[in-house]
């Protein structure tokens, strides 16, 4: 639990006066305070969450996750069994299996601090789960949805799908709190809890520098316990290519750091994805082009447009070369090789941030310009590239992801592409969400959630004051928004600082698109939640960096 403020409880010189008693008083309320967490203490926050102070003890030796006798799964589902052996350890965290904690099972009873126990022990969360589904994959229409009951020593939960009952594991794991003798508790609740937004990402850049893959799988752990649900891997771009293409080898060989320790192998990629699916998170890949591909050239030779200097080839390269069929070649292999590795329905194809100087340069390209009839509107070349890679992946039976410039350069992609919004300040991504939304796209906000940028003090305070839909637009147009992604690129970020930069950090942005809005403008009361979650972290074994001044117990536990 959080220590963030300095407080003293001593009646004792003041003994038997109505001072006394009513400094007695004020301790026992204090000490009530300090080991029962408020009713609203779960990150991110329920869409409805009620509590009592009655509450019932748990005894890590008796304690079991079931599955209900009517649940649609059963024992074998990889994704329950898998949570309940990792809740388990969760929930109970410092528990070294030795001998029972003690527990009061007398009915009625008064604990020491003055709140009331339950008739019995909890014994139980027993789990139902109305459709089968252990062995698919999450995608954007999962239901996460989930109803917690805890009442009468009974603990109960449903969910439509296992991915719900995830999410309803995760709330339970941070009912359950420990008085100062050691004892785990859970109140009296019941939360009825959805999602607001169905696509809640984080991105994480391996190419400026490589994570390791260990590294990636804590993040997919952090991530679920913030209930976010989809990683957005931007796993090339200019500085490396560390994908190991089993069609192209040399992409990784050449193109990557060092082409045996810094790169992702079949093997890598698998875990990464399979760790995913167990935790309920999607995995969106990103290979963007046609600019931010240097490092692809390294290991194809003839994709990068050849730059000149006058008359003359410089010998540096630019974008893809978008008047080559071997390119459209090239690009249908290798994404028939990403969409068979990636299981998402959804690819990103990146798009952003095209250098238009190399092929205003090359004199091929400015007679393909006059062939094609673009004149000199290198924006027309760049949506001729679009539209046929576009055309590539939808023929591989998978949706596009795209950034901004997509749109804004009125590139004619299918109606079901999302658009990814992230430049500008409040005003101007605000305005491209309205018009993004107006030309019928679904659309993504990234654009205030940057969190590689850092400033001195709670700059969470900024992300978390954002709000998706504060644009201009209708009903129907605020329809469209998906949700969105806290963004980590990679310039000064690798392994040693991601998570303390991410965490507790990202957690505003969670919040923001899993919660009810209306309940979650309060700063004061989200940087308390948001103190102890942090404090939740750091037992976890999550290296989440501090808010404000303050400790945790069990602090360095896992460090």
């Amino acid at each position: 639990m959080l220590k963030n403020r300095a407080s003293s409880c001593n009646a004792s010189e003041v003994s038997g006066s109505f001072l006394g008693d009513v400094l007695q008083l004020s301790c026992a309320a204090l000490l009530l305070l300090a080991i029962v967490p408020p009713a609203q203490g779960v990150w991110p926050l329920p869409q409805s969450l009620s509590s009592s102070a009655e509450r019932y003890p748990l005894s890590p030796r008796e304690f079991n996750f079931l599955y209900g006798k009517g649940s649609a799964v059963q024992p074998g589902c990889t994704v329950l069994d898998t949570a309940f052996k990792r809740y388990f350890r969760i929930t109970f965290s410092g528990y070294g299996g030795g001998k029972p904690l003690t527990v009061n099972k007398k009915p009625g009873c008064v604990s020491p601090d003055g709140s009331r126990c339950g008739s019995a022990p909890l014994a139980a969360l027993v789990v139902n789960v109305h459709k089968d589904g252990c062995d698919g994959f999450p995608d954007l229409n999962s239901r996460e949805d989930y109803k917690l009951s805890i009442a009468d020593g009974l603990g109960s939960l449903s969910a439509v799908s296992v991915w719900g009952a995830l999410r309803g594991l995760e709330t339970f794991s941070q009912l359950v709190y420990q008085d100062q003798e050691g004892t785990y508790y859970i109140n009296k609740t019941d939360v009825v809890d959805f999602p607001r937004f169905p696509h809640r990402g984080l991105l994480l850049d391996t190419s400026r520098h490589y994570l390791p893959v260990h590294s990636i799988l804590e993040t997919l752990d952090a991530m679920a316990y913030n209930k976010f649900n989809v990683f957005h891997w931007h796993i090339v771009d200019d500085p490396s290519f560390p994908y190991q293409s089993p069609t192209f080898p040399n992409l990784s060989s050449m193109g990557a750091f060092h082409p045996q320790t810094h790169i992702y192998t079949m093997s890598d990629v698998k875990q990464v994805i399979e760790h995913a699916r167990l935790w309920g998170i999607r995995v969106i890949p990103e290979f963007d082009t046609p600019g931010h591909t240097q490092s692809w050239g390294k290991g194809q030779p003839g994709l990068l447009t050849a730059c000149y200097k006058g008359s003359v080839p410089s010998g540096t390269f630019g974008p893809v070369n978008p008047m080559l069929n071997t390119s459209y070649q090239f690009m249908s292999m290798l994404f028939n090789e990403i969409s068979s590795v990636f299981p998402d329905s959804y690819l990103h194809l990146g798009g952003d941030e095209v250098n238009f100087a190399c092929w205003k340069s090359n004199p091929d390209i400015q007679q393909f310009m006059k062939k094609m009839g673009f004149g000199t509107d290198y924006r027309k070349l760049e949506s001729f590239y679009i539209e046929n890679l576009v055309k590539i992946v939808t023929a591989l039976n998978k949706n596009s992801l795209v950034w901004q410039e997509v749109f804004d350069n009125a590139v004619k992609v299918p109606a079901d592409t999302v658009v990814h919004v992230w430049k500008g300040n409040k005003e101007q991504y605000s305005q491209e969400m309205s018009s993004v939304t107006a030309g019928g796209f679904k659309v993504l906000l990234s654009a205030p959630w940057y969190l590689n940028v850092i400033n001195y003090g709670q700059d969470w305070m900024e992300a978390y004051k954002v709000e998706p839909l504060g644009f201009n637009g209708t009903a129907e147009q605020k329809k469209l928004v998906m949700g969105g992604e806290a963004c980590m690129w990679g310039e000064y970020v690798d392994a040693t600082n991601l998570t303390p930069r991410l965490w507790p950090r990202a957690g505003a942005v969670g919040e923001r698109l899993w919660s009810d809005e209306a309940q979650t403008s309060n700063l004061d009361t989200a940087y308390d939640r948001l103190a102890e979650f942090r404090c939740r972290l750091l037992r976890r074994g999550i290296r989440a960096q501090p808010l404000f001044v303050g400790y945790c117990d069990h602090e360095y536990e896992r460090i």
